[in-house]
């Protein structure tokens, strides 16, 4: 039987989308909107997009008892891993911080090999390998004047390297038995349900930018991650997690080099140039070897 070749159309639509939400997501709180309530935000752009994935499954919603958990925890492991981030990056310097993150497919690999024995052919495995060496390459950032003293910021950065790469198992590992939209559904309470954390969190003494350039281009940018988020679930549904994975996690940040160029007139280092050379070279791998016949 010919494969199913639409995860690769999801793929496509959820790079676009996450690679722009990346080029564009700290303006808001460049404008003086919270990252905090930025992940409020991002929550709340997660209804929507929920609604209209169930629409298009005919509002049918799995409600059994092995659904709701998969669900929810695929969304609780996502927006725990946005949270902690959050602290992560209060002390230590992201150029430190997101070299480690990018490391997430190897663990959503290690875990499709081991529980759903996922497998590819060679040309894939070569694609995998050079996929997480391109993600290195891209989360490469210029050390800047920030000083870090000892490693609890290394002990941070595992949790949403861990919850992100688990995320990606649970969502493949969910898509056996029941619809990705209904995956979708949960994550979103999953991520609604940390609102009050996220809100916690915020510095309320501090003047909050409540204008177009604050919540409302905030929305505008996140709701692109809510539906990236939901091709995310669509893309494991018919594609394989040891290629899903690292072929999302590396051509994302393609886009938003080349979006943050065309907006910040910054040439990308030499490094993360070579990077994006590797993410492409890694896509062509692994989808010739899951669309050949």
């Amino acid at each position: 039987m010919k494969k199913n070749k639409s995860w690769l159309i999801f793929v496509a639509v959820h790079v676009i989308f996450m690679g722009v939400w990346g080029g564009l997501i700290e303006i808001p709180e460049k404008n003086g909107f919270p990252a905090s309530l930025g992940y409020v935000v991002w929550a709340l752009t997660m209804i929507p997009a929920a609604i209209i994935a169930l629409a298009i499954n005919k509002w049918r919603l799995d409600i059994n008892k092995r659904a709701i958990v998969l669900g929810v925890l695929a969304g609780l492991l996502g927006a725990f891993g946005q949270l902690v981030l959050f602290f992560t990056l209060k002390i230590a310097p992201a150029y430190l911080v997101f070299p480690l993150l990018s490391l997430t497919p190897v663990v959503t690999i290690l875990l499709s090999v081991v529980f759903l024995k996922e497998k590819t052919g060679r040309l894939g495995w070569v694609g995998i390998v050079v996929a997480i060496i391109a993600i290195l390459f891209l989360s490469f950032q210029p050390p800047g004047d920030h000083t870090v003293e000892g490693h609890s910021w290394m002990f941070l950065a595992a949790i949403p390297l861990l919850a992100w790469g688990i995320q990606g198992f649970v969502m493949r590992f969910a898509n056996e038995t029941m619809k990705a939209e209904s995956i979708f559904f949960y994550m979103m309470i999953g991520s609604v349900i940390l609102i009050p954390f996220a809100l916690n969190m915020t510095d309320f003494t501090k003047p909050i930018n409540s204008g177009f350039k604050g919540p409302y281009l905030a929305a505008i940018i996140q709701i692109l991650n809510a539906f990236g988020a939901l091709c995310l679930v669509y893309a494991f549904r018919n594609g394989k997690a040891i290629i899903v994975a690292p072929m999302t996690t590396a051509l994302s940040p393609v886009l938003t080099v080349i979006l943050s160029l065309i907006i910040y007139a910054v040439l990308p280092h030499a490094i993360i140039t070579v990077g994006m050379l590797f993410a492409v070279i890694s896509a062509f791998f692994m989808g010739y070897e899951e669309t050949k016949n």
